[in-house]
């Protein structure tokens, strides 16, 4: 059983600016990104990543946890509305996907799993950017698994952390 969790911040911690993360991405992250989550079984997103997120299309079914149970992707044919927690929707993803699942979601939810230590491995991307919005401490993330690997492309940093 594996749960991934994939995040980009800019190099002051902000994960997004002018409200999406494609604000602190660059090139290098985009294609790392696409390529990484084709090799999942399934994608965990939050109601609101879903809203500011470009999701129209998933390569695998995209479970988007959400209170209003309204679908902010009415274009894309794989997503799955669940009202439930974000640890519920790990265990139920499992059953009804595999079991590799991404967690591509915000601040917030990604904090709540780490927390509960429901998270195997973490892909962190750091770019050049600043000046955005939703800081988190990514280092202090990065401490909290056994190992990590570092590489570099084009001025990106990206770490692989896992227990």
């Amino acid at each position: 059983m594996s749960t991934s969790a994939s995040l980009v911040v800019g190099a002051d911690g902000s994960t997004t600016k002018f409200g999406s993360s494609s604000g602190v991405s660059s090139p290098a992250d985009r294609s790392a990104f696409l390529k990484r989550r084709r090799s999942f079984d399934a994608i965990l997103i939050g109601g609101n990543t879903a809203r500011t997120e470009p999701y129209s299309s998933s390569p695998v079914p995209l479970i988007v946890i959400s209170r209003r149970m309204i679908n902010p992707l009415p274009e894309n044919p794989q997503v799955r509305l669940w009202n439930t927690t974000p640890a519920q929707a790990l265990g139920l993803a499992r059953i009804e996907f595999g079991k590799r699942i991404l967690v591509e979601a915000g601040v917030g939810m990604l904090k709540e799993l780490l927390d509960d230590k429901l998270i195997d491995e973490f892909f962190l991307t750091v770019t050049r950017e600043q000046g955005g919005e939703n800081y988190i401490n990514w280092s202090k993330i990065l401490k909290s698994f056994a190992h990590c690997e570092k590489s570099e492309m084009d001025g990106t940093l990206f770490f692989h952390a896992y227990n």
